[in-house]
């Protein structure tokens, strides 16, 4: 029962790791596989110029939200039981593969680092809840990808550094407004300006430099009509 639970895990983990190559390489992107086993990251992809070390999982899909389990463990026997989780200084970004929607994500490891679980929302909870929400939309595969091409071409920073782990270079970091690249920002204008109406306040960039904030007129009514 154990073995067959591992082999399906693995298998899992086999489709999430080239789903995530293939779209990958549908984007144009650099593709490169670790020639050891023991690296804390699957694959390493050329993003603008730059590598990131990318951990694959595999998404599991109940009802409106993608599970994915972060935290490993392993038997010691002078500690018994050990778990860990992912940090900075093993991974640049989390890809996950949700099979059931043949869809890829990708998240900054600052928005992962040290959790067990994480989650992404495909749609609004019953409950109305917005806070603290990841949001699937935020992550999509292209997107992320393209957001993350436009940090780095208008990034300053010193070679060998890992912009997508850092709260400026990287993606969305809870607690700051929501950053979008320009390009994705034009396609999704209408998922933009709902989530701005909801609350949260969007902030454009443009080559890793601020463009223009969207944000409630409820929230802000002394500002000006719109920033954009």
């Amino acid at each position: 029962m154990h073995e067959h639970v591992f082999v399906h895990a693995q298998v899992k983990g086999n489709v999430a790791e080239l789903g995530i190559a293939t779209e990958s390489a549908r984007l144009g992107l650099a593709v490169l596989k670790p020639l050891t086993e023991q690296e804390p990251y699957d694959l390493v992809l050329g993003i603008g110029g730059k590598l990131f070390r990318v951990q694959c999982k595999w998404g599991q899909l109940k009802g409106d939200v993608i599970h994915v389990r972060l935290r490993s463990s392993y038997h010691s026997p002078t500690r018994g039981y050990v778990t860990s989780a992912y940090d900075e200084s093993e991974i640049d970004a989390l890809a996950i593969y949700c099979g059931e929607l043949s869809r890829a994500y990708l998240v900054p490891v600052a928005r992962i680092a040290g959790l067990g679980m994480f989650s992404l929302r495909l749609t609004a909870a019953r409950n109305k809840q917005r806070a603290s929400l990841n949001w699937a939309a935020d992550y999509e595969f292209p997107g992320a990808v393209a957001q993350l091409e436009e940090r780095v071409a208008g990034s300053d920073e010193v070679r060998g550094s890992s912009p997508l782990s850092s709260t400026r270079e990287g993606l969305e970091v809870a607690g700051s407004p929501e950053e979008v690249g320009a390009h994705q920002f034009r396609n999704r204008f209408g998922f933009y300006l709902e989530r701005a109406a909801g609350g949260t306040e969007i902030l454009v960039l443009r080559r890793g430099r601020p463009l223009a904030r969207l944000v409630s007129a409820d929230l802000n009514p002394a500002a000006p009509a719109a920033d954009v």
